[in-house]
């Protein structure tokens, strides 16, 4: 397909193709369609998933789906452990769930780049982006979601003052209240901004090089494509453990005092 396209439309024309999302409605209320579906199905198969291995464990010997149910949780546990140390029953379930969220959506990226978007075509869908990750709005709904988080658990730990007064106060004492203010402003809207753009980033980027590959003569398309592909593993798997880990972290400097 990408050598139809190519003569069809050139490298740019492909490429803008692959890169466009199905939208509907303009500007500020302009929904992404694709993005919406795949992060709900790829969300409704995380549920399915674990509410599969939950009814059918058992205290013998354990199914695959069970193993690997719980090498998931046992990682993510520990990951808390290490990094959270205030007392919320949230911030495991949460951060197992931004883990595998993230790395489903990342995931995406490794079908094949026509395949999809060709059985769009057929069902009359013009674009279809695949890879929620390589949406921005995807990504930064999700930092915000996280965002949200660390701002109500800084006041509801600290309370109303205390969170007031590690914006003024700290880190250079009452004398410095307008500097210290713009610097926790600064490092506080830094945090979803960093998150975002760093999954969104290094997501676009993995996209851009499979649609490139896809655009060279069919020869050389397995030799590239699948060196990237394993290479590639690794990247998604870090985006995911990374998100989560700094919302570990950012969640539990929301929950101290100091």
């Amino acid at each position: 397909m990408a050598t139809e396209v190519h003569a069809a439309e050139g490298a740019t024309g492909y490429i803008i193709h692959h890169l466009t999302p199905l939208t509907v409605g303009e500007g500020f209320w302009a929904l992404n369609l694709d993005t919406l579906f795949f992060s709900a199905a790829l969300g409704g198969l995380f549920v399915w998933f674990f509410k599969r291995a939950a009814e059918n464990a058992t205290a013998g010997v354990p199914g695959l789906v069970q193993n690997f149910a719980e090498l998931l949780i046992e990682f993510v546990d520990n990951q808390v452990k290490d990094s959270f140390h205030g007392k919320n029953e949230l911030i495991a379930p949460l951060a197992l769930t931004i883990f595998c969220w993230v790395f489903m959506w990342n995931f995406m990226d490794l079908f094949p780049v026509d395949i999809l978007p060709l059985i769009g075509s057929i069902m009359g869908i013009d674009y279809l982006r695949v890879v929620p990750s390589t949406d921005l709005n995807a990504t930064f709904a999700m930092s915000i979601s996280v965002f949200c988080l660390i701002i109500f658990y800084s006041i509801k730990i600290k309370g109303p003052w205390g969170f007031a007064k590690e914006l003024m106060f700290q880190p250079f004492g009452p004398w410095l209240l307008p500097f210290n203010l713009l610097l926790k402003l600064v490092e506080e809207l830094a945090k979803p901004i960093s998150l975002a753009l760093r999954l969104f980033g290094n997501l676009y980027a993995g996209e851009l090089i499979f649609i490139l590959i896809a655009l060279l003569p069919w020869y050389l398309q397995p030799v590239l494509s699948f060196p990237w592909a394993i290479f590639h593993i690794l990247i998604i798997t870090l985006q995911a453990f990374i998100f989560m880990v700094l919302t570990i972290v950012y969640l539990g400097m929301a929950h101290e005092d100091h």
